[in-house]
């Protein structure tokens, strides 16, 4: 799918952290760090690494959902500060809903899982790659929006959108 876009895509060795391909686009020469998680079905297992913020401007996520044959996988391409934020707030909101009786939930957030629900608005979403990830439009549920502002919920200590001003344009 990268290429299809104009990236040529390599596969980065062992050891380099937080990144599985490394892309350059043909035309521009933009430069993209591709983390990739797959599951046949049900969700990503994120952890803790998933609540990590992008160092770089240009780390990205992509969610591929393979589902039965012979059906086509599905893609969905989320910027790392937003697969932070989500995973933050997914776990944090399942942990403390305060319909559920204190002391069923007690998973840490290094079990923090979250499905396609999540990335549903980014599907196929390869044309937003490239530019400053940081700055690129928020696609998440708008529930997400409204939880990040809970005194129970809200966001990792180091995530850039703790600062109100840096949260890019969310869709609603």
């Amino acid at each position: 799918m990268l290429a299809r876009y104009g990236w040529a895509a390599s596969l980065t060795r062992d050891g380099l952290e937080r990144t599985d391909v490394l892309a350059v686009h043909s035309e521009t020469r933009e430069m993209v760090e591709v983390q990739v998680k797959i599951v046949r079905s049900g969700s990503w297992m994120l952890g803790r690494k998933g609540t990590l913020p992008d160092r770089s401007g240009r780390e990205w996520y992509v969610f591929v959902l393979l589902g039965a044959p012979p059906g086509l996988p599905e893609s969905y391409v989320v910027p790392r500060d937003h697969v932070a934020a989500a995973t933050w707030i997914g776990h944090q909101a399942w942990l403390t809903d305060p319909d559920v009786p204190t002391g069923k939930r007690n998973a840490p957030i290094e079990m923090a899982r979250l499905g396609p629900e999540a990335w549903v608005r980014d599907r196929d979403a390869w044309d937003q790659l490239g530019g400053d990830a940081r700055r690129t439009t928020v696609r998440l549920p708008v529930w997400m929006r409204s939880a990040m502002d809970l005194d129970r919920v809200g966001l990792p200590a180091d995530h850039p959108w703790r600062d109100s001003r840096s949260i890019p344009e969310w869709i609603e």
